[in-house]
């Protein structure tokens, strides 16, 4: 009997994902556990294992399509058996060959054949131009009104390629408008807010929605990169890298951010951390804490002490927590990735260091739950770069967040200790970029100089 493979939802925000690789092709054979397709959401990868032993009779998608959660992807049976009912409506699938075809010949579900005439595109989607010679129709065949152009550039549509309803074909403001109402993917719209792309007036997606992989395609055919094979090659972004852009540029543009930079005395934290390497190594405690963890579980002390902080702006609204949602960057081969602790200040100095280490497996993994991921899920983010030697930088927030800790590098500073006694001890450096427009300079210095405190007089026993 024929099963089919749905697209898995990994986590409550994820409404799609897009698939990097399919690891098996129609026609292969398939054992339970099998990797049958590798995938990823806005962050996080995963490898979706058949659950079933056969052959891979139909694949209903590509490499790099963006697919709806739930939706069937694959099916897997024995050869011969019957498959449409499983095709998602508006798919194209590779079938297998049946028995008595040549073994290099595939039907799809969707194919046209040569002589068939274009599909009728939807009413509410104006017409593709077709150029005859495959080159594209200058301005004097397919004239554009200054408004539709100008209203093009703004909404991500390449007016050029518009059948025009004015005089003589002209494309003018209201064919702007209906092809930027047709259907667009979530990935295709954050992917035109982020500049330099043009969609279709028809995307190769259920119902003629424009998916992200046609804003790629539509901008790689259109655009030539001068010089590119002498000097230098042009390296196409990832998804992780394009999301990870568009989110800084986006917080950058959209938040008034300064940053205020502190040193802590950190001859306490550096003796607990030896307390707990030796606890750690005795069997004492479970988990081998580090200097990392001790300082975010000073953030979390001082959070609770600074509620407008530990928030989210809105705008002309905050959000304040009443619980610490931790997040904590973690740099990974993808890139980086925020997950968050949730209920931090529930947790002691183990409990704390279980998690955050958890967390980062999971996102070096590519397991880690999505819905951890969202700048939404963290209330505030602690961003250290000490392991790199780095001792001050201006750490970018995630919005809506009010504000980001960056951690440096230990290093060795003069210090009044007294009567006229100076020594170098060991100072942690301190970043804070916050939200101007959510905290005034006062209470977010206050902060940081609470959370140095808090370094310089924690007292933990193993």
């Amino acid at each position: 009997m024929a099963q089919v493979v749905i697209m898995p939802k990994q986590g409550q925000s994820v409404e799609s994902c897009i698939v990097t690789e399919f690891k098996k092709k129609v026609g292969d054979k398939v054992a339970v556990g099998d990797i049958l397709f590798s995938y990823e959401t806005d962050k996080a990868s995963f490898d979706e294992e058949s659950k079933f032993e056969g052959t891979v009779l139909a694949c209903f998608f590509n490499d790099n399509d963006e697919i709806p959660c739930l939706t069937n992807v694959m099916v897997i049976g024995e050869p011969g058996e019957s498959f449409a009912e499983f095709a998602p409506d508006g798919a194209g699938a590779e079938s297998a060959p049946s028995a008595g075809a040549a073994p290099t010949e595939t039907v799809s579900l969707r194919s046209t054949p040569p002589s068939a005439s274009l599909p009728v595109p939807p009413l509410n989607v104006p017409r593709v131009a077709v150029v005859s010679g495959g080159t594209a129709p200058t301005d004097a065949e397919s004239p554009v009104s200054p408004r539709a152009r100008r209203l093009a550039a703004e909404k991500g549509v390449d007016a050029i390629h518009l059948a025009g309803s004015g005089p003589g074909g002209r494309v003018i403001e209201r064919d702007v408008i209906a092809a930027a109402s047709s259907p667009r993917s979530g990935l295709a719209k954050a992917m035109i807010a982020e500049g330099g792309l043009q969609a279709p007036a028809s995307g190769t997606g259920l119902a003629g929605m424009v998916k992200g992989g046609d804003l790629k395609t539509w901008k790689t055919s259109h655009t030539d990169i001068a010089g590119e094979g002498s000097e230098f090659t042009v390296e196409k972004m990832s998804n992780m890298r394009k999301l990870i852009a568009k989110s800084m540029y986006n917080s950058l543009q959209n938040s008034a951010q300064l940053t205020h930079m502190l040193g802590a005395d950190a001859r306490k934290v550096m003796a607990l951390r030896k307390k707990a390497k030796k606890a750690f190594e005795e069997g004492k405690i479970d988990a081998n804490v580090t200097i990392n963890d001790f300082v975010c579980f000073a953030v979390v002390k001082a959070l609770m002490k600074f509620p407008k902080v530990n928030s989210h702006c809105l705008g002309d609204a905050m959000r304040l927590f009443s619980t610490v949602n931790l997040g904590c960057a973690v740099d990974t081969e993808r890139g980086l990735m925020v997950p968050c602790v949730k209920h931090a200040e529930e947790l002691d100095i183990v409990q704390l260091s279980k998690a955050l280490k958890k967390l980062a497996d999971d996102c070096r993994k590519g397991s880690v739950n999505p819905d951890l991921l969202s700048a939404e899920a963290a209330s505030f983010t602690v961003s250290n770069l000490g392991g790199f030697g780095v001792e001050w930088f201006t750490p970018v927030i995630n919005l809506p967040q009010s504000g980001i800790l960056g951690v440096g590098t230990i290093v060795p500073r003069p210090k009044d200790l007294g009567g006229g006694v100076y020594a170098f001890v060991p100072y942690l450096g301190l970043s804070l970029t916050y939200d101007h427009r959510a905290l005034d300079g006062g209470e977010a210095t206050r902060f940081l100089k609470q959370v140095a405190t808090e370094i310089e007089t924690l007292d933990i026993e193993f």
